[in-house]
C-alpha cells in the first residue's frame, strides 16, 4: 500500500498535460551554448519517463474483465425541478428521505478516495443536480482534488444561465444539457411545467463563456421526436455543439416498447440522406459515442447506442447514487451501499475492498435490451437525469420559423401564428398577445395541426371549416370481420388487399360549461394552454392507434389534421381530426381516437375548474379509398 499514492501521483501526471509535475521526473536544466527544448520536447520527455516507471492502475477500480473505471458519476439528489412524463413511472417516485442521503462531506468523503485511486472525470447528475443550494461549493471542492481532470455536470439547463458563471469560476469545465425537442409546445407538454426560453438561454451562456462543445442530449423515441433529426443537427452548423441522439433505453416504470425505439443505423440514415458528406469522427478510448460531423460545421453529431450495439467492453464508468448506492452497470439491478460502510465507521481499506469486491462482480456486458425490459430496476429519476422516455408525448415536427438557433440550410416548416416570438437575453420566447388582438376577426379560438411530409402544426386564426359532402350509405356486412368462425377475436389479414390512398375525417364535441370554456377561450387555464395540448394529444393517439385498440394494423400514416374550434353559443369546443395514407387496410380509426383523446385530453385539462363537463357525438364524418366504397356522413 506504501507505493500506492506515489502511483496515483504518477498517473495523474500523466494523464494531464495542465497540472504540473513534482513526481521526481529528471528536470536537465538548460546549459550555455546547447540548444534549448521546446515547451512541448520537454512534456514529452517527462511523459515518457512517467510511463516507463508507473504501476498498473488501481486494482480496485478494475474489474475481472480488464476494464480500468476511471470515471464516476454522482448523483447530487433524486429531487427534480420539472414532471417530465419520460423520467418517472405514472405513479410517481417515492423519494428517499433526506436523512437517507448522502451528506457534502459523504458525497466529497468518497470522491476523494475515488480519485485516488485513479478515476480522472467525475460528473454530476441528478435528479435536477443545479437545484442542490451547494453545488458551486462541491464543485469547488471537487476542483481541489489531485488528479481530477475533468468535473461535469448533466442539467435540464433551467437553472444553468442563472448558475454557470459561479460554476465555471468554481472549476466547472463539462455540461451535458438535456432538450428532447425545439418546439416549445411540446417541451412544456413533456415536462409539465414551462421553462423552453430557459433552457435555450442556458445552452446560449455556456456557448458565450467558452465552452466547446456544449453537449446536447436529446433521447430520441418514434412517435415523439424522430422527425426533429434534422434540425438538431442543422444546430451544429454555426454553433459549437455536441447534440448527441440517445437510443431509447428501459428503465423501472417507463413502459418501455421496442417499437418506440429508433436506432442509431435508422438514425444515421436519416442524417445522410440529408447530408451524403457526413463524415465519421475517430472514437475516442472508453467513449460511449459514435461521432459524426458535417464538413464545414462548427459543431458535431453523436449517438449513444446503449441498445442496439452496445459499448460494454470498453466502460470505464461507475455510479453513485443519492442515497449512496455503487452501482456498476447503468443496467444492472445489483447495488451495495456505501453510504451504510461509510457510516458504520468503515476504515478506507475496508471501503476499499468492498468497492473493489463490487467492480469485480461487473459483468461483461448487460443483458440486451429485450432482457432489460423485463429487470427490476430503479427508475433513472433515481439513478441520474433522466435519458429514457415512457409513453410518449405527441410528436409535433421540427421548429418554430422564427429559430432560436438561426438554423440554416432547413426549410422552417412549423408557425404559430397566435404567438408573437421576442428575442430575450439571447433565447426566443413566447408572448401572448391580448384576446382581442389575437382573436380580432371572430369571437372564436381555433387550433389545428397538420403532420406530413409538406405540413405541420400549426395554430391558426379562425379559419371556417367546410362541411362533409353527404353521400350514400357505405355498403355493410352481416359478417363481423374481427372474429374467427367459432367466435373468438382475430386480426383481419389485409395481405391481399390493394394498397390504395384511404382518407378518413371524424369529429367530437367537448361541452365544457360557461366558466371553463371562458379560461380556455382567454388561455388562462393553470395547466397551460388547452387547446395545443388536446390537438398535439389527437396527433399524438392517431399514430398510436393499433397499440390502444388491439385488431387495429399499425398504419404509416403520411398525414394528420386536428382542428379544434370555440362554440360560444354552445360553450363548446369541437374537435375534426382526419387521416389519411397510402395501404391496404382504411384510417377511419386512426380519426376517430384522434378525435376521441383530444376530447378526453380537453377534459383532463379543465376538470379542475368543472365535473360537469360533457363528451359526446364521436362519429366518422367521411372515408374514402378501399374495396368497399366510400362515405359520406349525411
Amino acid at each position: 500500500m506504501a507505493a500506492r499514492p506515489v502511483s496515483r501521483m504518477l498517473q495523474r501526471v500523466l494523464r494531464s498535460s495542465v497540472r504540473r509535475c513534482s513526481s521526481g521526473a529528471p528536470v536537465t536544466q538548460h546549459r550555455p551554448g546547447e540548444p534549448s527544448r521546446t515547451a512541448a520536447e520537454e512534456l514529452s520527455r517527462r511523459r515518457q519517463f512517467l510511463r516507463e516507471h508507473a504501476v498498473p492502475f488501481s486494482a480496485f477500480l478494475t474489474d475481472s474483465f480488464g476494464r480500468q473505471h476511471s470515471y464516476l458519476r454522482i448523483s447530487l439528489t433524486e429531487k427534480c425541478n420539472l414532471r417530465c412524463q419520460y423520467c418517472m413511472p405514472e405513479e410517481g417516485v417515492p423519494l428517499t428521505p433526506k436523512a437517507d442521503l448522502l451528506t457534502t462531506e459523504e458525497i466529497l468523503t468518497l470522491a476523494r478516495l475515488f480519485v485516488k485511486e485513479g478515476v480522472d472525470k467525475i460528473r454530476l447528475t441528478g435528479g435536477e443536480p443545479l437545484i442542490r443550494p451547494d453545488v458551486v461549493d462541491i464543485v469547488a471542492q471537487l476542483h481541489q482534488l489531485e488528479g481530477l481532470r475533468t468535473i461535469g455536470i448533466t442539467t435540464n439547463g433551467i437553472n444553468l444561465a442563472r448558475l454557470l458563471p459561479q460554476l465555471q469560476k468554481a472549476g466547472l469545465s463539462a455540461i451535458n444539457i438535456s432538450l428532447d425537442t425545439l418546439v416549445p409546445a411540446k417541451f412544456e407538454f413533456i415536462v409539465r411545467r414551462k421553462g423552453f426560453h430557459k433552457v435555450m438561454e442556458g445552452i446560449h451562456k455556456a456557448i458565450e463563456l467558452g465552452y466547446s462543445p456544449v453537449k446536447v442530449n436529446c433521447v430520441v423515441m418514434r412517435g415523439l421526436n424522430e422527425d426533429e433529426l434534422l434540425n438538431f443537427v442543422a444546430l451544429t452548423k454555426g454553433l459549437p455543439l455536441d447534440v448527441r441522439f440517445i437510443e431509447y433505453m428501459p428503465f423501472d416504470g417507463n413502459k418501455w416498447n421496442f417499437k418506440k425505439m429508433v436506432s442509431y443505423k435508422e438514425m444515421l440514415d436519416t442524417l445522410q440522406q440529408q447530408w451524403p458528406e457526413l463524415e465519421k469522427l475517430p472514437e475516442e478510448e472508453s467513449s460511449t459515442a459514435k461521432a459524426f460531423k458535417i464538413p464545414g460545421f462548427r459543431g458535431q453529431v453523436s449517438f449513444i447506442t446503449s441498445m442496439s450495439e452496445h459499448f460494454c467492453g470498453t466502460c470505464n464508468r461507475l455510479r453513485i447514487t443519492a442515497d449512496g448506492n455503487l452501482k456498476v452497470c447503468l443496467f444492472g439491478s445489483s447495488e451495495v451501499s456505501l453510504r451504510d460502510h461509510l457510516r458504520a465507521g468503515a476504515s478506507e481499506e475496508e471501503l476499499l475492498g468492498i468497492i473493489g469486491a463490487a467492480v469485480g462482480r461487473k459483468k461483461r456486458q448487460h443483458a440486451g435490451m429485450f432482457s432489460i425490459a423485463q429487470m427490476k430496476n430503479r427508475p433513472m429519476i433515481l439513478i441520474e437525469l433522466p435519458l429514457m422516455l415512457q409513453d410518449s408525448p405527441p410528436a409535433i415536427p421540427s421548429i418554430s420559423s422564427q429559430d432560436p438557433f438561426h438554423i440554416q440550410g432547413i426549410r422552417h416548416r412549423v408557425s404559430f401564428s397566435n404567438r408573437m416570438l421576442t428575442w430575450w437575453k439571447g433565447c426566443w420566447v413566447s408572448r401572448t398577445p391580448p384576446l382581442g388582438q389575437r382573436w380580432s376577426n371572430s369571437p372564436q379560438r381555433h387550433c389545428s395541426s397538420h403532420l406530413d411530409s409538406d405540413a405541420n402544426p400549426k395554430c391558426l386564426s379562425a379559419v371556417s371549416g367546410a362541411p362533409a359532402t353527404p353521400s350514400g350509405p357505405l355498403p355493410t356486412s352481416d359478417q363481423l370481420t374481427h372474429v374467427d368462425t367459432e367466435g373468438r377475436a382475430a386480426m383481419v389479414d389485409v395481405g391481399g388487399k390493394p394498397d390504395t390512398e384511404r382518407v378518413a375525417v371524424a369529429s367530437a364535441v367537448v361541452l365544457l360549461g360557461p366558466v371553463a370554456f371562458k379560461l380556455v377561450q382567454e388561455n388562462q387555464l393553470k395547466k397551460g394552454d388547452a387547446l395545443v395540448v388536446a390537438q398535439l394529444a389527437g396527433v399524438q393517439a392517431a399514430k398510436l392507434t393499433s397499440q390502444l385498440i388491439p385488431l387495429c394494423h399499425h398504419v404509416a400514416l403520411s398525414h394528420v389534421q386536428v382542428r379544434l374550434e370555440l362554440d360560444g353559443a354552445r360553450h363548446a369546443v369541437g374537435i375534426r381530426a382526419s387521416c389519411r395514407a397510402w395501404g391496404p387496410t382504411g384510417v377511419e380509426m386512426e380519426a376517430l381516437t384522434a378525435a376521441a383523446v383530444a376530447a378526453l385530453t380537453l377534459y383532463d385539462m379543465c376538470k379542475a375548474v368543472s365535473r360537469d363537463i360533457v363528451l359526446g357525438e364521436i362519429k366518422l364524418l367521411s372515408k374514402t379509398g378501399g374495396q368497399r366504397g366510400d362515405f359520406h356522413r349525411t
